[in-house]
């Protein structure tokens, strides 16, 4: 006990150890990045009515005359104690507009995560089990067309249909789920649907493989020659040995799932994380796009961590750090 307690004290340290040192460069990637972007940042925070006096006022306002270094160090200094700056562009802090947009952000990826879930596993188990049956050949051409298909374009099509020609669903905006809980729905269902329509493919054809190889494993074989009934082989053995392999993809790509989620939200309007982003970039928004780039990685980090964790609770066999 004594060892293992030791062992995961290790392992935890490690991987913390880890996250700091990808975050640090990360923030130094994203601060220097920010500032290559070309063009004149004090002239974008000024509008089109400038002189010289005002765009020197706003240098130094913002410190932009300081040297890069100084401009980071002010930076990480004051973002370690939760200060990430003010909006040039609505003038609130950077972490009230973070607040205010990651909830529906979260709401949206949590809806698009367990709809990929559900059907990307149901339909990757069903083509395994019906493997060269014209089920299989079904589930492969719509895995297909959900990694092919640009979210955009699946977006507009689907505003096109269900919230225009018939209008089931709202074409754009968003309601907070304690305020009205069915007009949320309405408003997040094609938002999830496109969002979550690639991820559901990647998770179909990745379970699919994972099942196949279950299923012609030697411990498949022995249970049905026990006498097992086949949904208690397909769900209890092939589908929990398969899952490993389903988890390390959902880790992979909740990451591109958040990032998605600006192409999504700017179809949809909803005044999320990708709108957020978006305007930031647009006004050259130095404090905002660091604070949401920052946020989106650190929470990517998290998702690999926990990732990390979950191989030992759907694989007993699996120990950290290779420990039995």
């Amino acid at each position: 006990m004594n060892h293992l307690r030791k062992l995961l004290t290790s392992y935890v340290s490690r991987r913390i150890g880890m996250s700091l040192i990808t975050m640090g460069l990360v923030s130094i990637a994203v601060f220097l990045g920010v500032r290559a972007m070309p063009g004149d940042t004090a002239q974008a925070l000024a509008g089109e009515q400038t002189s010289p006096e005002v765009l020197a006022a706003i240098r130094q306002e913002y410190g932009l005359n300081d040297n890069i270094a100084v401009q980071y160090w002010r930076y990480v200094s004051n973002a370690v104690t939760g200060d990430f700056g003010t909006s040039a562009r609505t003038g609130l802090p950077v972490l009230d507009s973070i607040t205010q947009a990651l909830p529906i952000t979260l709401e949206l990826a949590a809806l698009s995560l367990i709809l990929a879930v559900v059907v990307g596993i149901g339909a990757g188990v069903l083509a395994a089990v019906r493997r060269g049956k014209p089920e299989e050949w079904l589930a492969n051409g719509i895995a297909l067309l959900g990694m092919s298909i640009p979210s955009f374009w699946l977006g507009i099509v689907l505003l096109l249909a269900f919230a225009i020609a018939v209008p089931v669903f709202a074409a754009s905006g968003f309601v907070p789920f304690g305020t009205d809980p069915l007009e949320n729905l309405r408003r997040l269902t094609l938002p999830a649907i496109v969002l979550g329509s690639g991820l559901a493919a990647v998770v179909m054809r990745q379970t699919r493989a994972a099942m196949i190889d279950s299923l012609s494993s030697d411990y498949t074989r022995t249970a049905r020659a026990k006498g097992l009934a086949p949904r208690t082989v397909i769900g209890r053995h092939a589908l929990r040995n398969s899952l490993v392999t389903v988890v390390t993809v959902l880790g992979l790509q909740l990451g591109q799932l958040i990032s998605g989620a600006v192409v999504t939200e700017q179809v949809f309007v909803l005044p999320g994380f990708g709108k957020l982003t978006i305007d930031a970039v647009f006004t050259r928004d130095y404090a905002m796009v660091q604070g949401v780039v920052l946020f989106i990685s650190a929470a990517y980090i998290l998702i690999n961590l926990l990732v990390d964790f979950l191989y030992s609770v759907v694989d007993p066999r699996i120990r950290l750090g290779g420990s039995r």
